[in-house]
């Protein structure tokens, strides 16, 4: 009861003209971000985090605006999946599967409101989840110490290629680089700067919000300038709309592929470093495996449809536990909006609840008022988001640039982090083409400093002795899941990987 009462005033919180005009700013434009093959929501949270701090926002309304982002990005990336064959994200790659051939044979509107709803289904009660799960999450997380804590960081690392990762090798290094960027500026124990070169502006280290809107917003500028593809091939690709309201045989017969994936997704979510794109491949792979008796998956069946997109946004709910509760990102938006938090002086983790309760329980009442905002936006405005395909990249990333130096500008007034913050989108740029994932350096630049400082904190209390690192049950369960996230990648992936390929050909 304790938890519906902190809910009950969580919506208080969340019912406020301001903040419900957030949410609904947050929905439309996340929906737009998701629905433009290549953004996503991590860029589309990236790039509004600049403006959340332009505008002043306080942490609760800031927060809200960010999550209806990331909300309504897992909605919109449907859109291009079904419409063009374009998945605007990892996790609506399956969509594309049996959604596509929906669209060629006319049932695209459909397509994209069964989509919505089950992105509704898969939203809504993974967010009860998230409601019931973190706060005994946190009971857990107040036995942590600090050498449980750096157990845990490594776990996140460990886990963070996933098993959906193509080369574990490139995931460490990116981990390692971002552990290597949090340690620039001056050591808050012994006073030396570390890898400042003389440059004043460096003592006080990287900002990491700077880091992140360079290498997710701007490396996406450079590579649309690279590719000029996406918009300008859509034109060619579009299907009629149609009939935008699923008839309720469709409902019924799609509904158990809802509850089932939802289930999937939400528990890939809570799993540190799985993320969306691993409930979505699940949920898709096992509900074909429980329904497809006719052989009809990949030629347009509607629970191809319901499936993947139940489970990458109940995924997304689950992201939120551990980022809440343990201050562990569960995805690569989540570890973007753990960057928020820290820059608004939030620290997520156990204490989180009992100190900041208004914030966090506004914000998971307005991930409900989200939810329910991108279900009435979505089904009848479906032909406007459509029409937002059709914007060239040449009007779209000049304004995302603007976006990005003007934000960061307002954020810090400083011409020297718009300098890092170009260098961080070229290092970005030549790290996608490299194919190293962005966010193991985000992940690193994040928790680098809490990493250090357990470490030190659980040195100084055993005096040295490393065996302090492994003492305790916890620490050493804590040890074994890392072992084993990131070998397991290694000895299943390519498992994993040929499989996702073969349910990939069956759409062709």
């Amino acid at each position: 009861m304790d938890v519906l009462s902190s809910l009950g005033d969580g919506f208080a919180v969340a019912f406020t003209l301001q903040n419900l005009m957030l949410a609904l700013v947050g929905c439309f434009l996340g929906t737009v971000m998701g629905a433009l093959p290549g953004l996503g929501p991590s860029n589309g949270v990236a790039i509004l985090i600049p403006l959340a701090f332009t505008l002043g926002l306080p942490a609760t309304p800031a927060l809200i605006l960010l999550t209806s982002v990331y909300y309504g990005a897992m909605y919109g990336g449907r859109i291009s999946s079904i419409l063009l064959n374009i998945p605007g994200d990892e996790p609506a790659l399956m969509t594309t599967l049996d959604g596509y051939p929906m669209a060629k044979q006319g049932m695209a509107g459909e397509a994209l409101a069964l989509s919505g709803i089950a992105s509704f289904v898969g939203a809504f009660f993974a967010t009860w989840g998230l409601v019931f799960l973190a706060p005994q999450l946190v009971k857990v997380a107040l036995l942590f110490g600090p050498a449980e804590y750096f157990a845990l960081f490594t776990l996140a690392f460990a886990t963070l290629g996933g098993i959906a990762s193509r080369n574990q090798a490139k995931a460490a290094f990116a981990a390692a680089l971002g552990l290597g960027i949090a340690t620039v500026g001056v050591d808050g124990q012994t006073g030396v700067p570390r890898f400042s070169f003389g440059e004043v502006h460096l003592y006080d280290g990287i900002d990491f919000l700077v880091a992140i809107v360079g290498l997710f917003a701007l490396s996406e500028v450079f590579v649309f300038l690279e590719n000029h593809r996406g918009a300008a091939e859509a034109e060619k690709d579009q299907v009629k709309i149609g009939r935008v309201t699923p008839p309720l045989s469709m409902l019924k017969k799609t509904a158990g592929a809802m509850s089932r994936s939802t289930v999937i997704g939400f528990i890939a979510g809570v799993l540190p470093g799985a993320g969306a794109s691993l409930g979505s491949f699940l949920s898709y792979s096992i509900e074909k495996r429980v329904s497809d008796r006719d052989g009809t998956f990949g030629k347009g069946d509607p629970r191809g449809v319901a499936a993947p997109e139940a489970g990458n946004n109940a995924a997304a709910g689950g992201a939120l536990v551990p980022m809440l509760a343990l201050g562990v990102p569960g995805s690569g938006t989540t570890a973007v909006l753990l960057a928020m938090l820290l820059a608004l002086n939030i620290t997520p983790g156990p204490l989180l609840f009992q100190q900041n309760p208004d914030v966090v329980w506004g914000l998971i009442a307005a991930l409900f008022i989200g939810n329910v905002m991108l279900l009435l936006m979505n089904i009848p405005l479906v032909s406007i988001f459509v029409r937002v395909l059709l914007i060239p990249p040449k009007y779209l990333m000049p304004a995302v640039a603007m976006i990005s130096f003007v934000g960061i500008y307002g954020i810090s007034g400083s011409t020297f982090d718009l300098m890092v913050m170009v260098g961080f989108g070229v290092i970005g740029w030549v790290l996608r083409k490299l194919d190293v994932p962005l966010v193991p350096v985000i992940l690193g630049v994040l928790l680098g400093d809490q990493m250090e400082k357990n470490l030190r904190r659980a040195m100084t209390i055993s005096d040295g002795d490393w065996s302090a690192l492994f003492a305790s049950p916890l620490a050493i369960g804590l040890w074994a899941f890392a072992f084993v996230g990131f070998v397991a990648p290694i000895l299943f992936g390519r498992y994993f990987r040929v499989k996702r390929r073969d349910e990939e050909h069956v759409g062709d």
